[in-house]
């Protein structure tokens, strides 16, 4: 039998396209909102896991700001240079120093659809809470996993297709809206908005969180 090596980093990941997916139609306008509604707008932006960098382009012209992007995916950074090149991409894990990479720190960090696939998504949110400039904010997006949902997920008998351990590069974590906020708190955020986005309320496909670092934890 082959030896398989088993993999955290997704660099295998391929993208074939920038263009904005299903998912991305409910995502990517309250993530928007959120941003066009901080008081002092933000002026620098920094997408961490941008993929193949549709949402840094969106970011760019409907916002006017700059926009960083950084994903481990060779594909992905090379499509998002190409299609945004008003943007600045590096190829990056989303546990790297970012600041050091970018020689700056954002007045915004936004990830969307990433901290699901991860197995360490606190060494992620100490990477972002280093990466935020003084009065920054981190917006991320998730799949929603509340009791009502996970209830449903069982008794319509989904439960192994919803929860499949047999994808390689899946979903490793399923958050909660309280988990989420325990894991937010305990590297040093405080949650000052929640969404719940796409299907009807309680039963909701992700949730949109705006949090900032608590006082002193910079």
């Amino acid at each position: 039998m082959p030896e398989t090596k088993p993999t955290t980093d997704y660099a295998y990941w391929e993208y074939t396209s920038s263009k904005p997916t299903q998912n991305h139609a409910y995502l990517w306008p309250p993530v928007l909102e959120m941003l066009r509604r901080r008081v002092p707008p933000p002026t620098r932006v920094l997408d961490a896991g941008c993929g193949s960098g549709g949402f840094c382009g969106v970011m760019r012209r409907e916002l006017g700001v700059e926009v960083c992007g950084c994903d481990l995916s060779e594909s992905g950074i090379a499509l998002a240079r190409r299609n945004a090149p008003d943007c600045r991409f590096e190829q990056l894990s989303v546990y790297d120093d970012f600041v050091e990479a970018f020689d700056t720190k954002w007045d915004a960090v936004v990830s969307v659809e990433v901290i699901e696939h991860l197995y360490d998504p606190f060494a992620f949110l100490e990477r972002i809470r280093q990466s935020l400039a003084p009065g920054g904010i981190f917006i991320l997006t998730t799949p929603y996993h509340g009791y009502l949902k996970n209830l449903l997920i069982a008794l319509g008998g989904r439960y192994d297709r919803h929860h499949t351990p047999l994808n390689t590069g899946g979903h490793v974590k399923f958050w909660s809206r309280n988990t989420l906020t325990a894991a937010l708190h305990r590297a040093g955020f405080r949650i000052v908005e929640f969404r719940g986005v796409g299907r009807w309320p309680w039963l909701w496909k992700s949730m949109v969180v705006a949090a900032e670092p608590l006082p002193g934890s910079c």
